[in-house]
């Protein structure tokens, strides 16, 4: 049957003049049509990935962890901060860093989300006045309230292992310039600036140097100061695969590009003293 008024409107919408089992059959369809059109719905209005926030001038490109942009900073200069210390061991161990070399959970290293790579910091734990110097080679934590995370090392000097954080104040010393010595404590460190200096491209890192010394002549016939850096973190030595020189970030930056287009997804800028 057919119901029709002026209005143009369904007088009887749930079909109560159909029998129970049609009735119930007729919500069914509709209730998988609504699924159908919600679901395409969906589909169609999926969003396309913001890019990354262009940097502010002088400073490195942004990084994305989880979701959230973070901003490196181009230099270490007059660098201070308080918040929460935690560590990470055993289960990094022996694991690539952000910065190419693997992660030795003895070490006196940490992790920073912003402060330039290769700076060094004195990490003090406000709760016993216990301090240390640690070298930033890695990014995180990724942890609301988290400033650095420590190495096992640093970690266990600070006291931070048993309670797993602390409250700590960070102050950046900058790069080793003259390391510790017996007759003279405490090293001296130069204010890191990643705006202006040397940069080269790293495109790899390996154990065995043969297979470092492959990749080397392989670059050397496409592009200019392919060379080979040897890195000693006290129980293994790494053979650094660089290419390129730089003056500026920014020209870093374009050459790292390029690596990447030619294949080489792995590869990042870093200052040469690194």
């Amino acid at each position: 049957m057919i119901y029709e008024n002026f209005s143009g409107k369904n007088p009887d919408p749930d079909h109560q003049h159909l029998k129970p089992v049609d009735r119930f059959i007729s919500r069914c369809c509709r209730i998988a049509a609504a699924c159908v059109f919600l679901l395409a719905l969906g589909y169609g209005c999926a969003t396309v990935e913001p890019p990354a926030p262009p940097p502010p001038p002088g400073y490195p490109k942004p990084y994305k962890v989880l979701g959230k942009w973070y901003q490196p900073l181009p230099h270490a200069k007059d660098f201070s901060q308080r918040g929460i210390a935690s560590w990470y061991g055993e289960d990094f161990h022996g694991k690539k860093t952000s910065s190419g070399e693997v992660y030795d959970m003895h070490a006196m290293t940490a992790a920073h989300k912003t402060l330039p790579l290769g700076t060094y910091v004195q990490v003090t734990n406000l709760s016993n006045n216990k301090a240390t110097q640690v070298r930033i080679n890695d990014r995180g934590p990724f942890v609301r309230d988290r400033i650095i995370d420590l190495s096992y090392s640093a970690a266990r000097k600070l006291e931070v292992v048993g309670p797993g954080t602390a409250p700590v104040e960070i102050v950046a010393l900058g790069t080793m310039v003259t390391p510790e010595s017996a007759g003279k404590p405490g090293g001296t460190y130069l204010p890191v600036d990643y705006y202006s200096g040397n940069f080269t491209i790293q495109v790899g890192a390996f154990a065995d140097r043969s297979n470092a010394e492959r990749l080397k002549n392989k670059l050397d016939q496409k592009f200019k100061n392919a060379h080979i850096t040897v890195y000693d973190t006290g129980k293994e030595i790494f053979y650094r695969v660089r290419v390129g020189r730089c003056t500026t970030l920014q020209q870093a930056d374009e050459y790292e590009a390029i690596m990447i287009s030619e294949g080489y997804k792995d590869a990042f800028a870093v200052a040469e003293d690194q």
